[in-house]
């Protein structure tokens, strides 16, 4: 069990939020005028759970089909050595003592 799926688990409400949100959009439907925007802002508060609960388990869905690192991703991140011949002392260290 993912730590999504135990967030989601604590909640009060158990019912599904597809079901909540289905129920708000028939209170919205049924709604007088006077009490429409009241109606329309808990509907959308709804649907703002609903999407939230989708998008915690598509994470889910989603980490579960991620390959894993291997031996794959090491061999195309190694460097291939210069193969230069070394015929003197190194053109990238100083000379610590002058000899003259």
């Amino acid at each position: 069990m993912s730590i999504a799926t135990e967030i989601l688990s604590l909640r009060q409400n158990q019912l599904s939020s597809i079901t909540t949100l289905i129920s708000a959009l028939e209170r919205l439907a049924d709604a007088p005028h006077e009490k429409k925007a009241n109606r329309l802002f808990h509907a959308a508060e709804v649907a703002d759970i609903a999407l939230m609960n989708i998008a915690a388990h598509a994470g889910e869905a989603m980490a579960a089909f991620q390959p894993t690192p291997g031996k794959a991703q090491r061999v195309t991140s190694m460097r291939r050595r210069s193969r230069r011949i070394n015929s003197g002392p190194s053109t990238q260290q100083r000379v610590l003592f002058a000899t003259a």
